[in-house]
């Protein structure tokens, strides 16, 4: 088994699929291919962009039951506090505008010394904040920065910044009363760049309030504490502080902890002594506790299993198998990738099902799994009867999601798409940048495509290309090759 360094370690993607090709989701068995959502957190990023973590966590306490305590403690206020007109039934009712929302929180929340009440308040001004325009948002359709800004647009900005100014105020009271919920969530504004100078992460206000709310015993204040001391984020790099940390998380059952233990366990990082048999026990309590922003322990625990650890784990493709499914169902493209391939190929024990390996690709593929991508242009090169309709231009599409991520072997199916008009109108010159970014990446293909002088125009001087041999070696590369080998985490 090869190992990965120490502090690498999986993490779901960043964002979302924006708007992609579509795909058919009635599988032959009648199942709906499930969009699953993206596993973000809150502000994107919970360490620096360079930073080897799962995500953050979001802020505490969950968003669903925040949001139910949210609604309640607004409509459980007395009738001449609140006007409820609103609720009338028949076609004049409506919903409470997010002005008006923000209206009837500040107006609660200045009659009330309750920290809880002001704390959800100034959570829901972030929130706010947060689906408004930012500074760094500001792009034409094409990329590029827009230089002028529409009166509207300046609005908006001055908007969220006195939004977060406000509601940053607000949790810096809580925060110097100590008050634990805030001192974290305010750590992680910094963190992700909200309420810093230029909306820059800033980790020496970040650190010291994470520290504060650990030792209050907050469980996510407790594993971001111990990234920190690990990564040298705000503080000095202190592995022993870190092991300290992770392990008060732990305690807590916080999975991120168990995991980041388990994984130095295994490969005797963080100061930690070399014991595979207590790290995959640190594995399998993460796993029992993994969420859609902690599902790493059910995926590494799978290649495990499929490997095997001598006198400590052996080697079982059911279960192995079971537990992708499990992260898949949390939406870990990882998992939902090499899933697609067991059940495209047979691998560890699967049965061969076009379905399910569409469906398991398509799950990866939305959350921006550059493999998965191209594994769906593979399948819709070929189509699938009753599950996957032919089509050259899904091909194409998915073909150049993957390309533009930076997937060398699309980035040739691009350029022979494009040079013979596959799914798209046909352009030589085109096809030789896409054939150019390939050759960078690697592929020898491309690299002899460019040599030969490509098609030149209509082929003149150029070597012809056969697409039935060119769709042969892609397939083959692809079941050859599948997606980036699996890395497990121990040798």
């Amino acid at each position: 088994m090869t190992a990965i360094p120490s502090n690498s370690f999986p993490q779901p993607n960043p964002a979302g699929p924006g708007p992609g090709p579509s795909i058919n989701t009635q599988s032959q068995y009648g199942q709906q291919i499930n969009q699953y959502p993206v596993t973000s957190s809150m502000y994107g990023e919970s360490s620096p962009i360079d930073g080897g973590y799962p995500q953050g966590m979001g802020y505490p306490g969950g968003s669903n039951d925040r949001e139910f305590d949210r609604q309640s403690r607004i409509v459980s206020q007395p009738a001449a506090l609140l006007d409820q007109s609103h609720l009338r039934p028949g076609n004049q009712a409506e919903l409470l505008s997010q002005d008006r929302t923000l209206q009837l929180y500040r107006e609660n929340a200045k009659k009330t010394n309750d920290p809880e009440l002001i704390f959800e308040f100034s959570v829901f001004m972030i929130d706010a904040a947060k689906s408004m325009i930012s500074p760094n948002e500001l792009e034409n359709d094409t990329g590029g920065v827009v230089t002028t800004k529409t009166p509207e647009t300046v609005k908006l900005i001055e908007k969220r910044e006195e939004l977060i100014k406000e509601a940053t105020s607000l949790l810096k009271r809580l925060a110097d009363r100590g008050y634990p919920d805030a001192q974290y969530f305010l750590a992680d504004c910094y963190a992700n760049g909200i309420g810093t100078v230029r909306g820059r992460q800033d980790f020496d206000r970040a650190c010291p309030l994470f520290i504060l709310a650990a030792k209050h015993g907050h469980p996510d204040a407790c594993y971001r504490a111990g990234t920190c001391c690990e990564h040298g984020w705000g503080c000095r790099r202190e592995s022993a502080k870190a092991v300290q940390y992770y392990k008060k998380a732990a305690v807590a059952l916080h999975p991120g902890a168990m995991y980041r233990l388990g994984t130095a366990e295994l490969n005797g990082a963080l100061g930690l002594n070399r014991r595979p048999k207590e790290g995959v026990k640190w594995l399998k309590r993460s796993a029992e506790h993994a969420t859609e922003e902690f599902p790493h322990a059910l995926h590494e625990l799978a290649l495990l299993h499929e490997r095997g650890i001598d006198n400590v784990l052996f080697v079982d493709f059911e279960y192995a198998a079971e537990l992708l499914a499990q992260a898949a169902e949390l939406g870990y493209a990882p998992s939902a990738f090499k899933l697609g391939e067991c059940y495209e190929y047979g691998k560890m024990g699967c049965p061969v099902d076009a379905a399910l390996s569409i469906h398991y690709y398509n799950i990866a593929a939305q959350q921006n799994h550059r493999d998965a991508c191209f594994a769906l242009t593979a399948w819709y090169l070929v189509g699938s009867p009753g599950v996957l309709p032919q089509s050259d231009t899904e091909a194409y599409l998915w073909a150049k999601k993957a390309a533009e991520m930076g997937l060398a072997k699309a980035q040739y199916a691009v350029g022979y798409f494009t040079e013979t008009g596959i799914g798209a109108e046909a352009n030589s010159q085109a096809a030789m940048k896409w054939y150019k970014l390939a050759a960078d990446g690697g592929d020898k293909r491309a690299s002899k495509r460019l040599a030969s002088g490509g098609s030149k125009g209509n082929g003149a001087g150029g070597v012809a290309l056969d697409r039935r041999l060119e769709m042969e070696a892609m397939k083959e590369e692809h079941k050859s090759k599948g997606g980036d080998k699996d890395s497990c985490i121990i040798m």
